[in-house]
């Protein structure tokens, strides 16, 4: 009796719920389904009344509870497609066929043959187990439309997980349990709502997807569904060697489990992989030798080291090695463009080529993960997001698409196909693999854009700087133009001013030859030749021919010299760089004196010039004074004076060293080493 009104609620239930099927139209041939699957489960509710057709027989009972699971499985077949126009589009599907078999076995078979209750048993389990495989996999693919899909899950899931823990018990026991029997009616009246919730948020039935073999073969919930199998195998065994009868507390210890189960595959998608890792890691070889695989790689990379131009076709073959394919390509990401830097046995190309790689590029730029198209194929729900035909990817040919990344973004990437050899999944271990080859392939190509640019800058920036020392050695020979143009006019009689002018015009035309050289040669500074001189001849000569058409003059003071190995005109221009300076930093009436010593313990000869100009606070000589192109004179100075003579003095094993202070004047002290 108590049994009894379960089932009439649950039917009055089910009738209210075909009123609304008829109220609210959906699209589609799987809302036809949904009714058919929704009729029949009255059916079946209302047979089970015993007040209305008396005692249920257990024949009547598996038939009847096929006939619902039959139905119910017709409806989850129309609904792994948005496409179904009549039901023979479903029919006909391989899919389908398989679907039912089972199905139309419990129902013909026992009609054909008398087979023993417990194979009927079985055959309903292996129906549950069917619709919570289909189930898992709607969900699973469903994609953005898991929320609406979710109350179907959970209702479908729960009612036929219930009647897989019924049928796997009576497998067990050898009996159907009264009990599970007498609570079905309250079950299914207590979960028809979310049905409703389904229904109502569902605007589309079907979700386009695709089933292949590896989902049904590795289906968490077969997996699930063994162990519990097993579980239940042993526990009777354990009770039958024992002596005693599966009680009610195991009975309801067992569907709690079934239902946590249940709820914790759905629930967590990184359950199932976690477990498979697991297995995988801890009761399996690896599949790489990592050591070999990672001197064979550096091997290939590093052969290329002679050849520059074969660096991207190395890079490419590592990974072709590492995998032991056949064919690939390696383009670098150019704005919105590619450019293919190597090729390995290209497969032929097609007009969909630059499609493909740049929705694949787009997917990677926001989701670090590489893609195995062959998986996206079969398995398009581990890609979430990515869209692409898959016919066009079949024609496509490559099998890897595998992303290089600089600065989280892009740099660029290879596409792989294995040719004649084996393809390799991409599971978790080749997945780590990849990532390591691919992060250390990039690495190797980056290193050698980085060195490439640096060399190129190096040349640039050395051009660069011997251009400005020739355009600082052009102001020079202009000063010394400038000097006997201002004294032309008043000694252009004077035999000696003239013999002057054209030794001056004679050392004028070899700075300029030694210019030009330079330019030609493209180098920055010829090594003159060093040979044992008297500084303080250079600095008479640079004062008197250089440095005499600003005030105030110079006065040299030789307290005390040696000889010193140098080159003599390159320290004449380092000895005129610093008197022009001071010259321009101090008033006619100042003074500039040029003090010669030298220090006999220490063999080392000092030149001081000291000026009485404006002086520099201690930041300026610290940050500024010293680096080139750095200059107060704005566009009348190219600021590699100072630099220039610190170069130099540093060059021959001497020290240029500075003490001023603002509005006092300054003392530059250069350091001769005596050898």
């Amino acid at each position: 009796m108590i049994s009894d009104i379960g089932y009439a609620l649950n039917s009055l239930a089910y009738l209210l719920l075909m009123l609304l099927l008829f109220a609210v139209r959906k699209p589609g041939l799987a809302n036809h389904l949904l009714v058919l699957a929704t009729a029949t489960t009255l059916f079946w509710s209302t047979s089970m009344i015993t007040a209305l057709f008396g005692p249920i027989s257990l024949s009547w009972l598996l038939t009847i509870d096929a006939i619902r699971q039959v139905a119910w499985l017709l409806f989850l077949a129309g609904c792994l497609k948005n496409n179904f126009t009549n039901l023979f589009d479903v029919l006909r599907r391989p899919t389908t066929l398989f679907i039912l078999l089972p199905g139309c076995i419990a129902l013909v078979l026992p009609h054909v043959l008398w087979i023993d209750a417990s194979w009927r048993y079985l055959i309903l389990i292996i129906l549950a187990l069917e619709v919570l495989i289909l189930l898992e996999v709607i969900y699973r693919q469903a994609d953005a439309d898991q929320w609406a899909y979710k109350p179907l899950i959970l209702y479908l899931g729960a009612t036929h997980l219930f009647d897989f823990v019924t049928y796997a018990n009576a497998t067990m026991v050898n009996q159907v349990e009264v009990s599970y029997i007498a609570a079905r009616g309250y079950i299914y009246f207590l979960l028809i709502p979310f049905l409703v919730i389904a229904i109502r948020r569902i605007k589309h039935w079907g979700v386009d997807i695709f089933i292949s073999r590896d989902v049904v073969l590795h289906s968490s919930l077969l997996l699930v569904a063994g162990a519990y199998l097993f579980i239940m195998a042993i526990i009777g065994y354990a009770i039958s060697y024992v002596g005693g009868n599966w009680g009610a507390m195991v009975q309801t210890i067992l569907v709690v489990l079934s239902l946590a189960l249940l709820v914790t595959v759905f629930l967590s998608n990184s359950f199932r992989t976690k477990c498979k890792v697991f297995i995988t890691k801890h009761f399996f070889a690896n599949q790489f030798d990592y050591r070999v695989e990672w001197i064979k790689l550096t091997k290939t990379l590093s052969s290329s080291m002679d050849a520059p131009n074969t660096v991207h076709e190395s890079a490419l073959r590592g990974i072709l090695e590492a995998m032991e394919y056949d064919s690939g390509k390696l383009y670098k990401r150019v704005n919105n463009d590619f450019e293919q830097l190597a090729q390995v046995n290209p497969l032929p190309d097609t007009h969909d080529d630059l499609t493909i790689i740049r929705t694949l590029t787009e997917y990677c730029a926001s989701n670090t993960w590489l893609i195995d198209v062959h998986e996206y194929q079969a398995k398009p729900f581990h890609y979430k997001g990515l869209q692409i035909d898959r016919n066009t990817l079949k024609d496509w040919g490559y099998q890897l698409y595998l992303p290089f990344y600089k600065n989280d973004e892009i740099w660029g990437f290879a596409v792989l196909a294995a040719g004649d050899n084996e393809r390799l999944s991409l599971n978790w271990e080749v997945r780590d693999y990849l990532n390591a080859i691919t992060e250390q392939v990039s690495m190797f190509v980056f290193h050698h854009e980085a060195s490439k640019l640096v060399a190129e800058n190096a040349q640039f920036a050395a051009f660069n700087r011997m251009s400005a020392f020739v355009v600082h050695d052009l102001k020079n020979v202009m000063a010394q133009v400038d000097l006997i143009l201002a004294n032309a006019q008043q000694h252009k009689h004077n035999p000696e001013f003239i013999e002057d002018t054209f030794e001056t015009l004679e050392h004028t035309k070899a700075r300029m030859d030694k210019m030009l050289k330079q330019l030609t040669d493209k180098k920055i500074n010829d090594d003159g030749a060093h040979t044992s001189c008297s500084l303080s001849h250079i600095l008479k000569d640079v004062v008197a021919n250089r440095c005499m058409g600003l005030s105030p003059t110079p006065k040299v003071h030789c307290s005390s010299e040696e000889q010193v190995l140098i080159d003599k005109e390159k320290v004449a221009n380092v000895f005129y760089h610093l008197i022009s300076n001071a010259q321009q930093a101090t008033k006619d009436s100042g003074v500039i004196d040029i003090v010669l010593t030298h220090d006999i313990q220490n063999r080392v000869q000092y030149v001081m010039i000291e000026d009485t100009g404006t002086g520099m606070d201690q930041d300026f000589i610290e940050n500024r004074l010293f680096k080139p192109f750095d200059t107060t004179k704005g566009n009348a100075g190219m600021g590699i004076g100072a630099y220039d003579a610190k170069t130099y003095i540093e060059s021959i094993g001497g020290k240029i060293s500075v003490q001023s202070e603002p509005g006092k004047g300054s003392c530059f002290t250069l350091a001769f080493t005596l050898h």
